[in-house]
């Protein structure tokens, strides 16, 4: 197999094993051979072996004695510790960013959240996948627009980003209607080149994803 067809392979079941942990097909706990994934995805072993692979690193997945491996599963005490972290440093990111951040990343973030407001409620799998994308860049934006490479390499290394994915896909069109607009008012602070309203709606942002994931848990 060519290393361009691999790559794709890998890719495919990468994104496929990972949809399929975010979405609950795949429930937190439940143990994953490769043999079995390769089979129900119509793949080879090998691509499986890497998305695993990846999906561990990212946290996904956790390894068990041996060779085992199962869907991470989180405690709510750690959900509880991941948001808190997560809310504290993305507040004071936001805050930084009405500081700091250029007219055309002011200007950027407003485009990012009206064009997430267009798509909601999402009619389709594409609009949800749309929403998802917007809000990835959205935040990724207001972390540099912070001008601190210190906080995004904390940031980066505190936020677990499957924890923060999971609760995302898990969003009601009510859930993710709050969570736009409170996008579309954090880019209204910042235009403002308010911090203090900033990271307070940061916070009440990231609050609200905390509830989410709570309860989700807890079903």
């Amino acid at each position: 197999m060519s290393e361009d067809l691999k790559s794709t392979a890998s890719d495919q079941a990468y994104e496929q094993i990972r949809s399929q942990i975010l979405t609950g097909r795949l429930e937190q706990g439940k143990r994953l051979t490769e043999q079995e994934l390769a089979r129900d995805l119509g793949l080879s072993r090998t691509p499986v072996r890497d998305a695993i692979k990846k999906l561990t690193h990212e946290g996904f997945i956790t390894k068990g004695a041996g060779y085992s491996t199962h869907v991470a599963y989180f405690p709510e005490d750690e959900l509880t510790q991941i948001f808190e972290i997560r809310r504290r440093l993305e507040s004071y990111a936001a805050r930084r960013a009405a500081e700091h951040a250029t007219e055309a990343q002011s200007e950027q973030l407003q485009k990012l959240a009206m064009e997430m407001l267009r798509h909601i409620p999402p009619e389709s799998s594409g609009d949800y996948q749309k929403i998802a994308a917007l809000n990835e860049e959205f935040h990724r934006i207001i972390g540099e627009a912070a001008r601190s490479p210190r906080l995004l390499a904390v940031v980066s290394m505190a936020i677990d980003i499957s924890v923060v994915s999971r609760t995302y896909h898990q969003y009601t069109t009510d859930d993710l209607m709050r969570s736009a607009q409170h996008h579309k008012e954090i880019a209204d602070a910042i235009a403002a080149r308010s911090p203090q309203w900033a990271e307070s709606v940061m916070s009440s942002h990231i609050l609200a994803a905390a509830t989410v994931a709570r309860a989700q848990h807890r079903e």
